[in-house]
């Protein structure tokens, strides 16, 4: 091997004070309105130094990826009919891929042209919890198996087929369950922002062809968020007393389960949970999957992203 080689890598690793410097168009950028309503843990200088730029990435590859595809319809004399530019957001739970959904989703559809922006979570695809205790799942639940993945293969499968009207699930955090009587109707957005532990998960059959498919292949760009396993695990127990103490009041919150317990109690429930389920899930499913993406935030401790992997081709 040419010593040089030994160097080479497919993603070239910014600093946080790079990318920040990386060209933006801060007429685009959010008010304190919108940073309240997108989440705690977002900043007016996360989202300025971090978000911005990555939005005016997004916005070159989504002008670039249409460009192409009207070239593409030209060339073969069809009538020009977009699809969505997909965008997949991987990560741990608890890593904060949703709060990076939400800000994508707000800084889109500030773009030139005020594009639609569609948001939709994998959580809609797992199977409901009656499900999951027929088939000895609950314990499993977040692992590969406890999905609907033909019906999510094929919720991807019918976006990028232009279809109007696709529906999707909905799954309660609140219920921790699916909500039987609601479906999330996406109709043909410009943008459409997929967050969840799976979407750049192991391939599976391709309903129609037989051929073996991932999910990332119907992303048109797919970021990964990541962190140390021991911030992760420290958020994952404050996420999870958090949502003990919002449910005190309410019986039909999955979480007043927990009530009776003592913080010191609920802790020690998060720690098995994670150790049990969370842990595994990640080191086996999800961490493995970090590489597929095309851009990999890094974050620290406090939720701020420290640097950005972005990959070369």
């Amino acid at each position: 091997m040419d010593p040089g080689q030994s160097s080479l890598h497919p993603f070239v690793r910014l600093s946080r004070e790079d990318w920040a410097r990386l060209p933006a168009d801060a007429s685009f950028s959010l008010s304190e309105d919108d940073l309240r309503k997108i989440g705690a843990h977002l900043s007016r200088e996360e989202a300025t130094e971090v978000y911005l730029p990555l939005s005016r990435l997004l916005y070159l590859h989504v002008s670039a990826t249409q460009s192409l595809y009207r070239a593409a319809r030209a060339f073969l004399a069809e009538e020009e009919k977009e699809v969505p530019y997909v965008v997949g957001i991987a990560g741990s739970v608890a890593a904060g891929k949703s709060t990076v959904a939400r800000v994508l989703r707000a800084l889109i559809s500030r773009w030139p042209g005020r594009p639609e922006v569609g948001l939709v979570s994998t959580d809609g695809f797992l199977y409901p919890n009656r499900v999951l205790r027929a088939r000895g799942l609950m314990e499993r639940k977040g692992f590969p198996e406890s999905y609907d993945l033909p019906l999510l293969l094929r919720f991807l499968a019918d976006i990028k087929s232009g279809r109007d009207g696709v529906s999707a699930p909905i799954h309660s955090h609140l219920t921790y369950d699916i909500l039987p009587d609601r479906t999330q109707i996406v109709g043909r957005p410009d943008v459409l922002v997929v967050e969840g532990l799976n979407m750049l998960e192991a391939g599976l059959q391709e309903p129609s062809e037989g051929h073996r498919v991932f999910f990332s292949d119907y992303c048109d760009f797919s970021i990964y968020v990541d962190a140390q396993e021991r911030h992760i695990k420290e958020w994952y127990l404050e996420r999870f007393l958090r949502l003990r103490k919002e449910a005190l009041g309410d019986s039909s919150a999955y979480f007043h389960r927990f009530a009776e317990l003592s913080v010191e109690d609920a802790r020690e429930v998060a720690l098995r949970v994670w150790d049990e389920i969370d842990h595994p899930n990640l080191k086996e499913n999800i961490e493995p999957t970090r590489d597929r993406a095309r851009l990999i935030l890094e974050k620290r401790d406090d939720h701020s992203v420290r640097s950005v992997r972005l990959r070369k081709v």
